[in-house]
């Protein structure tokens, strides 16, 4: 008996004084550095887990109480988070060689074959070659130019089938996840595929990117993940996703279907195989794959995203969408569709979707990694110098190997930036030079610099010509009487962000 007690006692007393050293580790951490951001308390162990619910929306409820450069710590990993334009300038453009590289998790090293995809490639010799075949054979201004054809084709199918279901309710949800799908695979695969079975396999390689595991924050803890049936779940996804893209390899390299004659280009990146001598930069079996599933998903899940929440907002606020009908009416004085040469004349639409990327970014955080010790956002402040004060530019000191989130969703919202911030309002950018294209940090929905993502040009293509041609040939309502102000607008969860819930409307010709 006093043996147990003993054995209590000291376990207990053990563990104390555990507790002990953690807690004053967690308090001294941010001493490190002479003057580190701002960092909200923390719980021992943990750190700043418990306060990211919601991610980007609690990462920005997080800044208005501690700045627009806030350091986090989740469990034993810093993380910076960046939430206001002249921050994201600091880390993209003004300091952007340190911040070049992607952070990484387990789940994504596994996801990418071992980061031999773009986006999450380490910067570097692979990176520079992958993107430069992605965009030259995939993205390009020309190429994206030769989709043309496919585009329209898909847009007309789209209209027939909504046509066909006029007075009906129809979930607009699945019809565009399923034509940016559809011109997607034609376009790189030459084919389409099973629309059930892509887009599960998308959706969950989204969430996973960003699901949390102990092992990359709590080492310690590392053992809970396999408690609670991640690395299976993560497996047997693999699993799927492998099989599927060994099928479309295979069946390329057998040719065992003929749609024309043009190249795609899963026949470029095979053309590249480790096998290939007639080529400077060769990719074994696991770089192809890592590869196209990756310009699946962005190819995909980005220009849905952008397209479910422009229809969302166009629906909640009738007046903007009657403005774009308008606009769109009189141009095309009742031709039997818009054609992509009409794009460039409509201002009004092209407002319509800064301000839908404003609001809802896609992804709303931009990750990147520190790879050398920096100072950021440096400010006036007083400094003791023998019996004077002087007066010195000080900034806040960044360790290297910080992970680092950019959060333009909260950047969207700044009300230092924008008129009414919450307000969907495309008026906004008509007399504005405002752009998405990298170099104006208050709207950078697709990032900004070296590593801005390459599928600009694709996704507003598609985007512009299927949006034009549905609100032009039809006229949409909320179901069973809803009001606009009562759609639901709730978010998924995942690395891009769409509605949580299916877009459910019914259309009506348009009698103009």
């Amino acid at each position: 008996m006093f043996l147990f007690k003993l054995l209590v006692s000291s376990l207990l007393s053990f563990f104390i004084l555990l507790l002990l050293k953690l807690i004053y580790r967690s308090t001294h951490s941010s001493q490190e550095h002479e003057n580190p951001p701002p960092s909200p308390w923390k719980l021992p162990i943990i750190g700043n887990l418990h306060q990211l619910s919601g991610n980007q929306r609690s990462l920005g409820r997080l800044a208005k109480k501690h700045g627009p450069l806030m350091l986090l710590h989740l469990g034993s990993v810093p993380v910076l988070i960046a939430s206001s334009a002249n921050a994201a300038r600091e880390i993209l453009k003004n300091h952007e060689p340190m911040f070049l590289d992607r952070l990484a998790s387990t789940n994504i090293r596994k996801i990418t074959y071992n980061f031999k995809d773009v986006t999450f490639s380490p910067y570097g010799e692979h990176w520079t070659h992958a993107k430069r075949i992605v965009v030259h054979h995939l993205l390009s201004h020309k190429k994206v130019l030769s989709y043309k054809k496919v585009r329209e084709e898909e847009v007309t199918l789209v209209m027939d089938i909504i046509k066909e279901s006029c007075g009906s309710l129809v979930n607009f949800s699945e019809l565009l996840i399923s034509h940016t799908n559809n011109v997607f695979c034609r376009v790189a695969l030459g084919r389409k595929f099973e629309r059930k079975k892509v887009k599960s396999l998308i959706e969950l390689s989204v969430v996973m990117t960003v699901l949390i595991r102990f092992e990359d924050y709590m080492p310690c803890l590392s053992w809970i993940d396999k408690l609670r049936g991640l690395d299976s779940t993560l497996e047997n996804h693999l699993k799927k996703i492998d099989e599927f893209l060994e099928g479309m390899i295979e069946e390329h390299l057998h040719k065992s279907y003929i749609v024309d004659e043009e190249e795609r280009f899963i026949d470029v990146l095979l053309e590249h195989k480790e096998d290939d001598d007639t080529t400077s930069f060769h990719f074994q079996r696991d770089d192809i794959k890592a590869l196209l599933l990756d310009s699946f998903v962005a190819g995909t899940v980005q220009p849905f995203s952008t397209l479910e929440w422009a229809l969302s907002e166009l629906l909640r606020n009738p007046k903007t969408m009657k403005k774009l009908q308008e606009e769109i009416r009189e141009f095309a004085q009742g031709k039997p569709k818009v054609i992509e040469e009409d794009l460039a004349k409509l201002e009004y639409l092209n407002a319509v979707f800064k301000e839908t990327m404003r609001l809802h970014p896609s992804p709303p955080l931009i990750p990147r990694e520190l790879t050398r010790d920096i100072s950021l956002m440096g400010e006036i402040r007083p400094a003791m110098e023998l019996t004077r004060i002087k007066y010195c530019l000080m900034g806040y000191d960044i360790k290297c190997g910080t992970k680092v989130f950019i959060n333009t969703w909260a950047i969207g919202r700044d009300p230092t930036l924008w008129d009414e911030p919450g307000v969907f309002k495309p008026e906004r950018f008509l007399s504005s030079p405002i752009d998405y294209y990298g170099a104006y940090f208050e709207l950078i929905p697709f990032g900004s610099g070296r590593r801005i993502c390459p599928g600009i040009q694709y996704s507003k293509a598609i985007n512009e010509i299927t949006l034009a041609n549905l609100v032009y040939k039809f006229d949409l309502a909320l179901p069973n009487g809803e009001k606009p102000k009562d759609l639901d607008m709730s978010e998924s969860s995942g690395a891009l962000i769409h509605r949580k819930n299916n877009l459910f409307l019914v259309p009506t010709s348009s009698s103009f």
